[in-house]
């Protein structure tokens, strides 16, 4: 009978795996890999599809919770440029040393919203704060979240119930998915009746109704950092990422609901 792999051997055998694709990765000349997280997904797309009409080159982005992403990161994985939905994560791989020095922005911000599916009554009205019964306004139902202790979105939302004195009450209704969208797809799929996400996410999903936004001061500030990762550094990675944060792609993150850091 075959014995288990041991943690260091899995680790090892994942890190010659991710080498091996970044071999593969650097023949590729102008695609550039982007970690993103799973909430710029629209927005991400629609950059990318520029930036290769504008140049023949290609971004090409890995969208999943930024947890993941960055321990993908920290395993080897062959990403050029990371985009976090908050800073913890962007300041783990910075104290790891795994960020290209001086290339680290804050790029955008964005808010959290409580969303309803398609089975909610249409005159379902809520109001989020202290006095908020969200635990009975779910009945039987759950509360999509993503990964509460993992990814930002979950994160920012259990902070904002906690705030607010209702994380005890509403925690035994939570239903965790890995990333926000696919929390986002348990509420529009009608599987939870509610949910947190992003704003950005409801906007972008027409099965939802956003039925308030939390308090700005119930959690800590939304921000995405951006850097290039020092293993991928490379005068092609910067073009990129200088596209990313530039006008262009600014305009394309405001339209899909994102705030601009800085302005």
């Amino acid at each position: 009978m075959s014995r288990p792999l041991s943690r260091a051997l899995r680790t090892a055998v994942a890190s010659a795996a991710f080498a091996a694709l970044g071999a593969v990765s650097a023949l590729q000349a102008g695609t550039t890999t982007v970690f993103a997280a799973a909430s710029l997904k629209n927005a991400l797309d629609e950059i990318a599809a520029d930036y290769k009409t504008e140049t023949g080159n290609e971004i090409l982005p890995s969208y999943a919770g930024s947890s993941k992403l960055a321990r993908q990161i920290q395993e080897g994985a062959p990403a050029q440029i990371f985009i976090s939905a908050n800073p913890g994560w962007m300041d783990t791989l910075e104290k790891d040393g795994l960020l290209a020095d001086g290339t680290r922005v804050d790029l955008l911000l964005n808010s959290i919203v409580l969303v309803a599916g398609p089975g909610a009554p249409a005159d379902l009205s809520v109001k989020i704060g202290p006095d908020t019964d969200l635990a009975a306004l779910l009945g039987d139902g759950r509360l999509a979240m993503a990964l509460v202790d993992a990814v930002p979105a979950g994160i920012y939302g259990k902070a904002a119930l906690t705030s607010l004195g209702l994380w005890d009450t509403v925690e035994p209704k939570v239903a965790q998915a890995d990333n926000v969208r696919a929390a986002l797809r348990l509420v529009g799929s009608g599987e939870a009746p509610m949910g947190i996400v992003y704003a950005t996410d409801a906007a972008a999903d027409t099965e939802v109704r956003v039925l308030d936004t939390f308090p700005a001061d119930s959690h800590p500030a939304i921000v995405y950092p951006a850097a290039i990762l020092k293993e991928g550094d490379s005068d092609e990675t910067r073009a990129v990422f200088a596209f990313l944060t530039g006008d262009t792609a600014r305009e394309i993150f405001k339209r899909h609901g994102f705030g601009i850091a800085g302005e």
